[in-house]
C-alpha cells in the first residue's frame, strides 16, 4: 500500500457546504457529518476542494458521470480505497473493532436514534475518530463488478446500525447515485 493520509473526521456539514456553497436545513448540524451525499456527490466534493486547496483533481467524471477515472498521481483530495480506510480503521489493532464498541462509536444501541457531532467518542490508536458508527463512509471501489456493475463500496457502520454492523471489516454497497441519512464520507490524499 502506497502512503497516504485520511482524515481525522468524516467530511462535516460545516465543510462540505462551505465548499459547495450548500445551505442546511438543519439546526447546530454544522460539526455533524454530511449525509444524504451520493458516490458521485463524494468525489465531486473532492476535486472541488482540490481546485479550492490549489490541488490537482483527482477525478475526471464523464459529463454523464457513468465514467469515472481517478489519477493516483494526483495530490488532490480523494476518497480512500476500502484497503484504505480499512488499514486506517484498524489502526494496528487486530479485533473487528479498535476499542469498546459504546466508547468509540455511536450505533443504534446508543445513538438515540440520530447522528452526533464528530469527534465525541475516542479516536483510534492513530489518531482517528468515528471510523466505526455514526456514519457509513463511501470509498473509491467498485462492489463487485460483474455481479453489480457501478455498486461503490461504503464502509464503518452508522447511528443506525446494530452492534454487528460496526466494524473494520463490514462492508455494504450501493448504485453511486444512492445518499441516504447516515451515509457520507472521508477524504484522504496519496503522499
Amino acid at each position: 500500500m502506497k502512503p497516504f493520509r485520511l482524515a481525522r473526521y468524516p467530511v462535516t456539514v460545516e465543510l462540505y457546504n462551505g465548499i459547495t456553497n450548500k445551505t442546511s436545513s438543519f439546526l447546530n448540524a454544522e460539526r455533524k457529518p454530511v449525509v444524504n451525499v451520493s458516490w458521485l456527490d463524494a468525489i465531486t466534493f473532492c476535486n472541488k476542494l482540490s481546485q479550492q486547496a490549489g490541488l490537482k483533481e483527482c477525478y475526471t467524471i464523464s459529463p454523464d458521470g457513468e465514467t469515472v477515472l481517478c489519477d493516483w498521481g494526483s495530490d488532490g483530495y480523494r476518497l480512500p480505497t476500502e484497503a484504505e480506510w480499512q488499514y486506517a480503521c484498524k489502526a494496528g489493532t487486530t479485533g473487528y473493532r479498535y476499542g469498546e464498541l459504546d466508547k468509540i462509536a455511536w450505533y443504534s444501541e446508543n445513538s438515540g436514534g440520530r447522528i452526533h457531532e464528530v469527534g465525541k467518542k475516542e479516536l483510534n490508536p492513530w489518531g482517528l475518530y468515528d471510523m466505526l458508527g455514526n456514519v457509513w463512509e463511501w470509498c473509491w471501489d467498485l462492489y463487485d463488478e460483474n455481479v453489480y456493475g457501478s455498486y461503490r463500496i461504503f464502509r464503518g457502520g452508522s447511528w443506525a446500525e446494530e452492534e454487528r454492523g460496526c466494524g473494520a471489516t463490514c462492508r455494504r454497497r450501493s448504485h453511486p447515485t444512492f445518499h441516504i441519512d447516515d451515509l457520507g464520507f472521508r477524504i484522504a490524499r496519496s503522499l
